[in-house]
């Protein structure tokens, strides 16, 4: 990815978040009640181009008008709890359900089971029926081959298959990584180390990476394109969106290792909003099995669907070697590790 192609990505996200500040102000404007509106209000930690298929397709499919706003997971969460009183948006699109723990016991989402859910796994839907898992994403690590030949190949360095690899000394400010404050796949990767390996030796593996690490990105795929320009060697983010990046011709290549963490991305509506039920319909449409085959096929996602291959150049979900992944000690204890690793990095 050439400097001027980045750029041109930031200015169209910048367009697209200032078309859907447009549409959150005509939303709010609007007098008709939510049972005959045709706009969805979504703020969402999906990229653009998840977005542009998601708004186009439930457009044909329900004539219902979505408008959007893009955010990293963290900022999300706190975009969605600080208009509790006043919300502006009517859905809580992406990032990792952990988010949406955080949110529910505040009261920020309307109860509301799908009847398209019925026959998921347990671990895909909030018991308590307020929000709902509608894809599943896994950690990866990923590296540029052409500046890992130049740069590291010829120090004997193998490519990475294993999370310890990352520890080598000369991966020092060639590895780039989100931060656990405002990025999902940052958190997930932490309390993924910490489970992995202990509390203690987690912390003691974080604080070896941070020494290799240039810096922490806001969002969990802002590394991808750093890698894949050749700014640094490897990076950690989610496997789909590395292999996206890859399939569009850039020299990455993604590793999932062994003791994986993975997300359950996330859906609800919000409490108090103006189109709840178009917001119910949203979510209806998520789960049927066209969609969620389009997902996987442009995402690169896993399906919620049993009967939803897996994505095309990734391995099957049940070939993944995942970590023992305490789900709900990682949310009873998101604030008290991510003030740690903040300690830890001096911030």
């Amino acid at each position: 990815m050439k400097k001027g192609n980045v750029v041109s990505m930031m200015l169209v996200a910048a367009m697209s978040v200032t078309l859907a500040l447009s549409g959150c102000s005509s939303a709010k404007s609007s007098t008709q009640s939510s049972s005959g509106s045709k706009d969805l209000v979504i703020y969402t930690a999906l990229q653009q181009d998840d977005m542009s298929w998601i708004t186009q397709q439930f457009k044909k499919d329900t004539g219902i008008n979505i408008s959007y706003m893009l955010f990293s997971a963290g900022d999300l969460e706190t975009k969605i709890q600080s208009q509790m009183s006043n919300p502006q948006a009517d859905v809580m699109l992406g990032g990792s359900v952990e988010y949406y723990e955080d949110l529910d016991p505040k009261g920020a989402f309307v109860k509301y089971t799908s009847p398209n859910a019925k026959s998921l796994k347990s671990e895909f839907k909030d018991s308590k029926g307020y929000f709902q898992g509608w894809y599943l994403g896994v950690l990866s690590i990923f590296y540029n081959t052409e500046q890992f030949n130049k740069i590291l190949a010829p120090e004997g360095l193998k490519p990475p298959t294993t999370w310890d690899d990352l520890l080598d000394a000369r991966y020092k400010k060639q590895f780039v990584t989100s931060n656990p404050s405002t990025a999902g796949g940052g958190y997930i990767f932490v309390a993924d180390q910490l489970f992995r390996l202990g509390n203690d030796k987690g912390w003691t593996y974080l604080q070896n990476l941070n020494k290799n690490v240039d810096h922490y990105t806001k969002g969990a795929d802002d590394p991808i394109s750093l890698v894949a320009t050749g700014q640094f060697v490897a990076g950690m983010s989610w496997a789909h969106d590395v292999l996206k990046t890859e399939k569009q011709g850039y020299p990455i290549k993604v590793v999932v290792p062994p003791e994986t963490a993975y997300e359950i991305g996330g859906v609800a509506a919000i409490k108090n909003a103006k189109n709840t039920a178009n917001a119910k319909k949203f979510i209806d449409w998520l789960l049927t099995k066209p969609v969620q085959q389009k997902n996987t096929s442009v995402s690169n996602r896993y399906s919620v669907l049993t009967s939803v291959a897996a994505p095309q150049g990734m391995i099957p979900m049940a070939q993944v070697k995942l970590v023992n992944y305490d789900r709900q000690k990682a949310t009873e204890e998101k604030s008290s590790v991510i003030a740690q690793f903040n300690t830890m990095i001096g911030q």
